[in-house]
């Protein structure tokens, strides 16, 4: 069974808007804190969005005010909407989760991706022009 689940990508053109899903089954341990990255070929994975336990979220410079991530930890779901996409926005987005209690307030910054034991396998994103 893979750990995290993603769901939600797409060819969408700019301007548009999509929504990416990330369900998890995990249940040795109560997930803390959940993130987004993306990566594109030849770049590294950064961060995108990540939430923490008390909903304190943060965002990489380049999507704030344009993505919103949200969690419902009763049905185990992590959420990124993201309005206003630019062609720069298209990657694989990955879901990640951690056990470990990260704060995201107070505009801490998002943990980095080898904090997070648990990935999915991704989701495309592309926005054309």
């Amino acid at each position: 069974q893979v750990p995290l689940v993603e769901s939600g990508g797409g060819s969408v053109r700019s301007g548009e808007s999509l929504k990416l899903t990330c369900v998890h089954s995990i249940d040795e341990y109560p997930v803390r804190c959940w993130g987004w990255f993306r990566q594109v070929p030849g770049r590294e994975r950064e961060g995108v969005a990540a939430i923490d336990s008390d909903g304190g979220a943060g965002y990489d410079d380049s999507v704030k005010d344009r993505f919103t991530i949200t969690r419902d930890d009763a049905k185990n779901t992590l959420v990124l909407q993201m309005n206003d996409l630019k062609p720069e926005d298209t990657a694989m987005y990955y879901c990640a989760a951690t056990v470990t209690d990260y704060s995201l307030r107070f505009g801490m910054p998002i943990p980095p991706a080898d904090q997070f034991e648990y990935w999915g396998q991704g989701t495309q994103v592309t926005v054309s022009s």
